[in-house]
């Protein structure tokens, strides 16, 4: 475990986004990223994910889109969980490349990918 403030916690989040690819970052734009210490019981139970969950993604996958009705999409969001990460690392570069891998992660379900597929990425 390991314990950082939540500032630099959250300039790893930042710094995990800003190293993404350049022509990515438009669909990005109605992405909410969120940190949270932990998933609170509502989260776990509307999208029923355990308590020890590192990240979720809640929205429409970007292929999805086309086949909602215009106007009625709210910002899509992705939760990263403090927490849960620090408490899996032992250190500062651990918790680093674990809060990368989770932006990815939870980024690939935006763009439409499944557990499978992210896990073959190397993203699991």
């Amino acid at each position: 475990m390991i314990h950082v403030p939540e500032a630099e916690f959250d300039r790893a989040v930042e710094q995990a986004l800003a190293d993404l690819p350049v022509e990515f970052r438009p669909y990005l734009e109605n992405v909410v990223i969120e940190v949270r210490p932990r998933p609170d019981r509502a989260l776990m139970a509307r999208y029923d994910v355990p308590d020890d969950v590192l990240g979720l993604y809640a929205g429409c996958p970007l292929e999805e889109k086309s086949l909602a009705p215009a106007g009625t999409s709210l910002p899509d969001r992705i939760f990263i969980f403090r927490d849960i990460l620090c408490g899996m690392c032992e250190s500062r570069a651990e918790l680093v490349e674990e809060i990368r891998i989770t932006v990815l992660h939870e980024i690939g379900h935006h763009f439409g990918m499944d557990e499978d597929r992210l896990e073959a990425l190397g993203y699991d």
